[in-house]
């Protein structure tokens, strides 16, 4: 008898426990329920059991192809193979829709309507926004829909599974970027020390002149007390000067007496 889950709220978790025990057409179904419930877009725990291998070399052949398109694919794989393979419910047909545009912001992040009517297979474009609207709700992507540019702005979207054989160019990928981040780190390391050593530099530069300044002010206080010193008079001679003038305004008078007294003597 097939195992039945119920409910969207069920997890991937659940289902995983459930098929530890399934075989052949239960887990097949198991795998069916696992693709039209609500909430699961990855499944590669699930295909890396190994009772779920198996079936990719029984009977159940075609159920084990679509959960792999399910989980690496998009929905004009499906459509490109859709003879081999079972048919979708429109919950399954969804959300290999929605995972499809999950595929398509990992590379673009503005996704023109014309490249989704497209890649999805829709011809209505209220149905597409619809859809996209699904996707938003059920937290697979984040963006808004630029109605006026006919195109879907993405801010964010979920991860998908990764294939095996796809590792190797992640790999590169990420230590290509450790290297950018290392070479990065190196020119800031470098930065640092040359402001450093100007720094010092400075440093070293204002302490000389403040040095400079502080023996200039020394220098000219100095000299400026030795010049006040040579040019301030002797106290004796100010006190010896008013005499020596009384001295000289009594000549002048005593001269312009006797000058009046010969005039005087001249007209008798």
């Amino acid at each position: 008898m097939a195992t039945e889950v119920k409910g969207g709220g069920q997890t991937l978790e659940q289902f995983l426990l459930l098929a530890k025990a399934a075989r052949g057409a239960a887990l097949a179904n198991l795998v069916q329920q696992v693709l039209d419930v609500p909430g699961v877009y990855v499944f590669g725990e699930l295909l890396d059991m190994p009772n779920v291998k198996e079936l990719g070399e029984g009977p159940h052949e075609r159920v084990h192809r679509l959960l792999t398109i399910f989980a690496y694919g998009t929905y004009r794989d499906y459509l490109a193979n859709v003879s081999d393979l079972p048919a979708l419910s429109e919950n399954q047909k969804n959300k290999l829709r929605h995972l499809s545009i999950v595929s398509l912001a990992a590379k673009v992040k503005c996704i023109p309507y014309a490249v989704l009517l497209k890649e999805l297979e829709m011809k209505n474009v209220r149905e597409l926004e619809d859809l996209i609207i699904e996707a938003v709700y059920a937290d697979v992507i984040q963006g808004k829909l630029d109605q006026r540019n006919q195109q879907l702005e993405v801010d964010y979207c979920v991860g998908r599974d990764i294939k095996q054989e796809d590792l190797g160019a992640i790999i590169k990928t990420l230590q290509e970027w450790c290297t950018g981040c290392e070479t990065v780190l190196a020119g800031i390391e470098e930065q640092v020390s040359r402001a450093n050593a100007y720094k010092e530099h400075q440093l070293k530069v204002k302490q000389q002149v403040e040095g400079e300044v502080a023996n200039l002010k020394k220098t000219l206080k100095a000299t400026t007390a030795s010049a006040a010193a040579a040019v301030s008079p002797d106290p004796e001679q100010h006190m010896a000067e008013p005499g020596q003038n009384a001295t000289a305004q009594d000549q002048r008078q005593t001269g312009k007496k006797q000058s009046k007294v010969k005039g005087r003597d001249t007209k008798v």
